[in-house]
């Protein structure tokens, strides 16, 4: 039976985040899955939206993976890595790849620059109650650095308004009395990969590994990319992640299922063609 993988989007973006990078995977074999996050389509409802957190996106993964026909793998990226632990803490899981995740509940920054980023979010004043527009500057600064200009703005033309409730939830965890972004490493048993970039602005590679380091080490592995920044899925190295992701599920016995080749059926005038199979 083919393993299913649902990749899990991150703040502001969409399934579509994952057009480029899932296409090596479906290549490999791998039956693939890019829901989009509740109201995270464009013309949805920001009411709607406001009103969901961590938990709720969490939940829509689980509710989604209940539809397949075998516990999927789950590859998040940034809010999405940590959604995807989250998910995993209520749901059988073959693996987890986490590109650049978010840290959840408990985990501490690690950087100044990232305390700096969540006190500039703190100026946006009852942001946890309403939803966020996407900022060009702040996405061109810390997330989509590395790509050419024009790329930077086709990939921002597609971002979304956010749940500040979510944010509030990754961003200011330590505030939430409700730990909505709790993933207690105990409650995943599955094995997991986290990725990170050395130059990342948002979700610092010190604290990529500070969240593996949470799990038993046979359980856990960690790659840093040095050069590259928190856009994992669409920088000019991108495909270098995905093979290495492809190479660590490989690794875990993870493989996507094989083709063989089946003689056909004798026919008339002899054997009939070959036909390829999923096995």
């Amino acid at each position: 039976m083919t393993i299913p993988i649902v990749f899990v989007h991150g703040a502001f973006c969409g399934g579509w985040a994952f057009d480029g990078f899932r296409q090596p995977f479906e290549q490999a074999g791998y039956e693939c899955h890019a829901p989009n996050l509740p109201f995270h389509e464009r013309g949805a409802d920001l009411d709607r939206l406001a009103e969901c957190g961590v938990r709720e996106y969490a939940q829509s993964v689980v509710h989604y993976a209940r539809g397949l026909k075998a516990p999927p793998i789950l590859i998040g990226h940034s809010l999405g890595g940590l959604v995807a632990q989250v998910a995993a803490t209520h749901m059988d899981v073959a693996g987890l790849i986490l590109l650049a995740p978010s840290a959840p509940w408990g985990v501490m920054h690690t950087t100044l620059e990232e305390t700096g980023n969540a006190f500039g979010v703190a100026l946006l004043g009852d942001y946890w109650s309403r939803p966020i527009p996407p900022d060009y500057r702040i996405a061109r600064r810390s997330t989509l650095d590395r790509l050419e200009r024009n790329d930077a703005r086709r990939s921002f033309a597609r971002f979304a308004p956010e749940s500040g409730r979510a944010i509030f939830e990754t961003v200011h965890w330590w505030m939430d009395q409700s730990m909505a972004a709790a993933a207690p490493p105990y409650k995943i048993t599955a094995p997991l990969l986290a990725m990170a970039g050395g130059q990342d602005h948002v979700n610092a590679s010190t604290t990529v590994r500070r969240i593996v380091n949470r799990f038993p080490e046979a359980q856990a592995d960690f790659m840093e990319f040095a050069a590259m920044s928190h856009w994992l899925i669409g920088e000019p190295e991108w495909r270098d992640v995905a093979q290495s992701g492809l190479a660590w599920l490989d690794q875990r016995g993870l493989q996507a299922r094989k083709t063989k080749k089946k003689r056909g059926a004798l026919k008339l005038f002899g054997a009939g063609e070959r036909e390829e199979v999923r096995g």
